[in-house]
């Protein structure tokens, strides 16, 4: 074969158990750090022998649960723009050929659109995305879905968790997946990659007719074109900044789809791979976006508010221009997912289709601030909720689909994610629409918004963690998570009667009510009898007043994709008193816990 990328032998068992160890696997994807040196900013581009064995056995495992449902089904392979990607893509892509499938490459590719090309390309059955979302550039991974356009998720996706593993720890089986991915002809890559520029074309087009769907909520392409029209007409020219930071965002729409609404795109970091900064679309991320956006408003006086992405292209956060004071501010991410499920609810108060009334909820994770009931309740909306992790919100909405409802709006508010039906991915380009409605379209009787300070302003009030801040992130020795929550409620238990009449005299709370989200359950009760499996859920501790209204909550889970315990905070109203008080006594609670499990363990 001649090339270098995978190794002829397996390595060392030793050496293979700790690439192993490393790498994360959930429904929210596989990830570990792939970089050779084992840095998180490591920008090589170079596997270690392991590694690459790794992602032929990932590509393998999928391969063969496709080939099971029928003859050379169809694979759209693609990676975001981190360095390691294009390796790991043609390990992947030989390892699918090898299982029999055909594989269309599409080189660099933003999530929502090589999902668009599986949900909407009758001929592609599935996809496998190359990323690792948010983590640092030396970090990579795997996302693998169906035809369904959505990231596999469920039982399907532990099952497919399952199999790598028994395939992982077979030596025999181990070896036969790499000799496979070995032994496929080079120059069948090499084909793939001279014809992605045909299936990206072909994926671009699938993600823009899908985008004009869910952004104007109809199929009918006369309504489609009234929507756009009727943001062109709106008499308030507007323009945006994107701070690509390189993503697989800057080989997709958004140029394109906003200019059909009249808008203008102003960008930076606008070339694949150009990461100039930080990834995670958070804090400090977004500053160089802030000072373009006060710069270009000081040009051009319509350019109003800016978006980041993370490197895959599926979720974005806002920053805003301030014209009364021409500063630019963050939109936090809780407030990101408010306004665009706000923006939404008051669009979706009829059918687009039918104009019929009827049943309407939103679908949440456990994390999401409970400004999302205020602003239901107020348009006679419900919530449900479910674990933290996009296939779950994806799949609960689903089910509530089947029940009679109409989720038009769903997602993660502790990530600023927000997913719009019939799209099953977040997407940014779907919350500045979502932003756009508010501020050129009539709403009911409700006229647009003067400016974004004036949107904020009219969302309920509410002092919530930041998913990135320091203090909401805890490294654990624990593995045991449900040692450690059993743990946790024992000390709720002795603190609780500590603290209780301090809690009733300064902040009117005097009861708390546990519950335990695990996938797309929910449970409520106290203790391990109201958890099951491996307890990897959500816990949330609900803090009520005398009259059983829900005045915050406390909130706590591992993550899914980082080696860390993630803990939150959501206190209704400015309260940032009482939010760092629960803050601080959670957080000291988590490590006590800690401390307790590893010591009865």
């Amino acid at each position: 074969m001649g090339d270098q990328l995978l190794p002829r032998r397996l390595p060392d068992r030793k050496d293979l158990d700790e690439a192993f160890t490393g790498m994360i696997l959930s429904a929210s994807g596989w990830r570990k750090v792939f970089a050779p040196s084992g840095r998180e900013e490591d920008t090589d581009g170079r596997l270690k022998p392991p590694d690459a064995v790794l992602a032929a056995a990932a590509g393998a495992v999928f391969g063969r649960l496709l080939a099971a449902e029928g003859s050379r089904p169809v694979c759209a392979l693609g990676t975001d723009t981190r360095p390691t990607g294009p390796t790991l893509a043609e390990i992947l892509g030989r390892s699918l050929s090898a299982a029999g499938l055909q594989v269309r490459y599409l080189g660099p590719v933003a999530a929502p659109e090589i999902m668009a090309c599986a949900g909407r390309d009758p001929e592609v059955s599935s996809f496998l995305y190359v990323s690792a979302s948010h983590n640092p550039v030396g970090h990579n991974g795997f996302k693998f879905g169906l035809s369904d356009g959505g990231v596999l998720g469920g039982k399907a996706a532990e099952e497919l968790i399952e199999a790598f593993k028994s395939l992982w720890f077979d030596t025999e089986a181990l070896e036969q997946s790499l000799a496979a991915a070995v032994s496929t002809d080079r120059a069948l890559w090499t084909s793939l990659v001279k014809e992605s520029a045909l299936w990206k074309k072909a994926s671009f087009s699938a993600y823009y007719a899908l985008t004009r769907e869910v952004v104007s909520g109809s199929a009918d392409p006369a309504v489609q074109e009234a929507f756009f029209t009727s943001l062109k007409k709106a008499g308030k020219p507007l323009a945006c900044l994107a701070d690509f930071n390189g993503s697989a965002r800057t080989t997709t729409l958004d140029r394109e789809i906003l200019a059909e609404a009249g808008v203008t795109l102003y960008t930076m970091n606008d070339r694949p791979g150009d990461i100039a900064h930080r990834i995670v679309p958070e804090g400090e991320s977004l500053i160089p976006c802030m000072e373009e956006l006060e710069r270009l408003y000081g040009e051009d006086k319509s350019c109003l508010f800016g978006y980041m992405p993370d490197n895959d292209g599926d979720r974005g956060n806002l920053v805003y221009l301030d014209t009364g004071c021409s500063k630019a501010k963050i939109v936090e991410a809780q407030e990101v997912f408010a306004l665009a499920v706000y923006a939404e609810l008051l669009s979706e108060g009829k059918n687009f289709e039918t104009g019929e009334e009827g049943k309407l909820a939103v679908v949440v994770n456990g994390p999401t601030s409970r400004r999302i009931e205020r602003i239901a309740d107020a348009l006679g909306v419900r919530v449900f909720r479910c674990e933290v992790g996009e296939a779950n919100v994806v799949e609960l909405a689903r089910k509530k689909r089947t029940e009679g409802y109409r989720v038009r709006i769903l997602g993660e508010g502790s990530n600023g994610g927000n997913i719009t039906h019939p799209s099953s991915v977040r997407d940014p380009v779907n919350t500045v629409f979502s932003l756009l409605k508010l501020l050129l379209l009539k709403s009911g009787s409700a006229e647009p918004f003067a400016d974004i300070r004036a949107i904020l302003a009219s969302l309920p009030a509410f002092t919530t963690t930041g998913a990135y801040e320091e203090g909401a992130k805890i490294r654990i020795k624990t593995r045991d998570q449900g040692a450690l929550k059993a743990a946790w409620e024992e000390i709720f238990l002795r603190d609780w009667e500590r603290k209780k009449q301090a809690l009733e005299r300064n902040w009117g709370i005097t009861g708390w009510e546990e519950v335990n989200y695990e996938g797309i359950e929910e449970k409520r009760g106290f203790g391990p009898a109201c958890r099951s499996g491996r307890q990897k859920g959500g816990l949330t501790m609900l803090l009520k007043s005398p009259s059983k209204e829900i005045l915050a909550f406390l909130w706590m889970r591992g993550s899914g994709t980082e080696p860390v315990f993630r803990i939150l905070v959501d206190v209704e109203g400015d309260n940032v008193i009482l939010h760092d008080e629960l803050l601080a006594w959670h957080r000291a609670m988590v490590l006590e816990a800690d401390d307790l499990a590893g010591k009865l363990g």
